[in-house]
């Protein structure tokens, strides 16, 4: 169990917003500063929905990693893991395989600070810690290795973490980049800020955030179209890209009032 850097530290800048600290705003955490808590008040009035969807990408999450370990996952590459909560990808897998092993990876140095309770795996099973931007994929895919068998297959984890990514750096090469590097039979999950569910509140939420945010964090909503082409090169589970609490609830899950303005879905590759 080890933290690790690609790229230096980057220092804490309280005075803007950061998407791993707005996010726990969102979930009611006090790991933010006031730019944080400004950001996530202003975006919430415009689109009340960001927070029950933060709360069903959470979910999400969890359902997923059941099912990938369900049919035999046992590692996890978990890319823009953001501050520690309840249920984090290794603590759902190990409580399936004790022996399950987990890299997380995000670029805020908040989340590095908490990054020991990310760390805290059973004997038998494996975490690490790497502080690096999705961007630095090479690094990231390194540092992974000392880990994880990339020749075994691996859940990647991008959940909710490609909005951040503009189309000037093509988002869409990264994640098959990353995806390109792990074996047969790998699974994908991923999560997306929809720009066609609510699309006038969304906008206006994103207009407000990104005001806020650091450049290197400004997010851009995708449609369905655009999120499902993420999956290229997998075959999508089903039921495919949906809104996140249609992707396989369980029997005590409720269906939301209203439709939440985010995508979702998972996808193995061949």
């Amino acid at each position: 169990m080890n933290e690790r850097s690609a790229g230096g530290m980057v220092p804490i800048n309280s005075s803007e917003a950061h998407p791993a600290r707005v996010y726990n705003a969102w979930l009611g955490g006090k790991d933010n500063y006031p730019a944080d808590q400004e950001a996530a008040e202003l975006a919430a009035s415009a689109n009340p929905e960001i927070i029950p969807a933060v709360r069903a990408n959470r979910a999400f999450l969890g359902r997923a990693v059941r099912e990938l370990s369900a049919v035999g996952i046992r590692q996890f590459l978990d890319i823009g893991t953001g501050i520690p909560a309840a249920d984090n990808t290794h603590e759902v897998a190990q409580r399936i395989d004790p022996g399950a092993r987990v890299v997380y990876v995000d670029n805020d140095p908040i989340v590095l600070a908490h990054a020991r309770a990310l760390l805290v795996s059973t004997p038998s099973g494996a975490t690490d810690y790497l502080s690096a931007d999705l961007r630095e994929v090479d690094d990231i895919l390194a540092a992974a290795q000392e880990t994880l068998d990339l020749s075994q297959p691996v859940g990647l984890m991008l959940v909710a973490i490609l909005q951040y990514v503009p189309n000037a750096d093509d988002p869409y090469a990264i994640a098959r980049r990353l995806l390109d590097a792990l074996a047969p039979g790998s699974h994908l999950v991923l999560s997306h800020p929809a720009s066609d569910i609510g699309a006038d509140e969304v906008a206006e939420s994103m207009r407000v955030y990104n005001e806020r945010a650091a450049e290197h964090a400004s997010a851009t909503p995708r449609s369905h179209t655009d999120v499902t082409r993420f999956f290229e090169g997998t075959k999508l589970l089903d039921p495919g890209v949906v809104q996140l609490p249609e992707w396989r609830p369980g029997p005590d899950d409720v269906a939301p009032a209203r439709p939440l303005p985010m995508w979702c879905g998972v996808g193995r590759k061949a």
